[in-house]
């Protein structure tokens, strides 16, 4: 989709680099607060990766009046078929009730099925009426999925050594402890660094191991992502004797889903089932707050299937719990 009328004097075209300083001034109005950096790294994301970015502009007689930005998942949350996540729709205060936010939600769900996507996927506060009342609107159903949040200080328990039993064996716990295997704190006993594109290859052999699929593309398009176009640099690894272990890919960044405030983002969690038991995931999570702690973002969050009963269990244990924040989606 390039450009198309929708209705008398109302065009729908793609978001273009010269429309930055339009989507940021409706973004003020709308937030009360600029977000230019946010959104600028936003715009030439999508110009760099145009495969796995979305966003359109709306014009209504020739004047610029809304956008709606959106990114195709792949296997983040432990997704097994692609979606598109609707992360910010925008219309000029002065133009609502014009039907400005529908056109983009269309133009927006064609490209998806263009695409051959079959679901769209978005979150919001429970706070947010208006934006409750527009999804539902929309055909959007309640998602099967928590999307849980923790304070980074709430999730500092990590750093005090305590005595656990042996959990029950699973590939899929990854931060289960043998018997008093928290004598030292879980970063002093495992490498953690930042993660890099060196270590694509063990990733992609983890992420192998964990699901039983080859994902090796859409882990280096994630990786690539993580790298360059977060604010901030938090993704990490963790190594056994000089070997990768596991990793964390998560993001911290302002603006997606109308957030005030930053916040992290884990998108990915995974642990070779080779290392279970060792504490790589309390590992990963440790230093990833202490990082956190060290940039002053407060919060951490991620979704979790409803299934995902092993991995409820381990971010429950690391100080996570429901969220303010419901997700939903719509199938296609």
């Amino acid at each position: 989709m390039n450009a198309t009328t929708t209705a008398a004097g109302v065009r729908v075209r793609r978001l273009a680099r010269e429309d930055l300083d339009a989507v940021v001034a409706i973004d003020a109005a709308i937030t009360g607060r600029t977000r230019r950096a946010y959104i600028e790294r936003r715009l030439a994301a999508a110009l760099r990766q145009p495969e796995v970015h979305v966003q359109f502009a709306i014009e209504e007689d020739g004047a610029f009046r809304g956008h709606v930005l959106g990114r195709v998942l792949e296997g983040e949350f432990g997704r097994t078929k692609p979606a598109l996540r609707l992360e910010i729709v925008s219309v000029d205060p002065k133009s609502t009730s014009h039907g400005l936010g529908r056109a983009l939600h269309a133009a927006i769900e064609q490209e998806a099925k263009k695409r051959g996507i079959t679901e769209l996927r978005t979150a919001s506060s429970w706070r947010d009426h208006a934006m409750l009342r527009f999804l539902s609107s929309m055909g959007y159903l309640l998602a099967p999925a928590m999307i849980a949040e923790c304070s980074v200080q709430g999730g500092r328990q990590f750093d005090r050594p305590v005595e656990a039993p042996e959990a029950a064996g699973d590939p899929n716990d990854y931060g289960a402890q043998a018997a008093n295997d928290f004598e030292a704190l879980p970063r002093d006993k495992i490498d953690v660094r930042l993660l890099t594109l060196k270590d694509l290859d063990d990733v992609a052999r983890i992420d192998r191991n964990v699901t039983g699929r080859d994902r090796h593309d859409y882990m280096r398009r994630a990786l690539e992502e993580a790298l360059r176009d977060s604010a901030i640099r938090i993704s990490l690894a963790a190594r056994v004797d000089g070997i990768l272990a596991g990793f964390i890919m998560a993001r911290a960044d302002l603006g997606d889903f109308g957030r005030a405030e930053p916040v992290a983002i884990i998108d990915t969690l995974g642990v070779d089932p080779g290392y279970r038991g060792m504490g790589v995931g309390h590992a990963l999570l440790s230093q990833l707050f202490v990082n956190l702690s060290a940039l002053r973002i407060e919060r951490v969050e991620t979704v979790l299937s409803h299934d995902s009963t092993e991995l409820i269990g381990f971010f429950r244990g690391a100080g996570f719990a429901q969220g303010q924040r419901l997700g939903f989606y719509k199938p296609l």
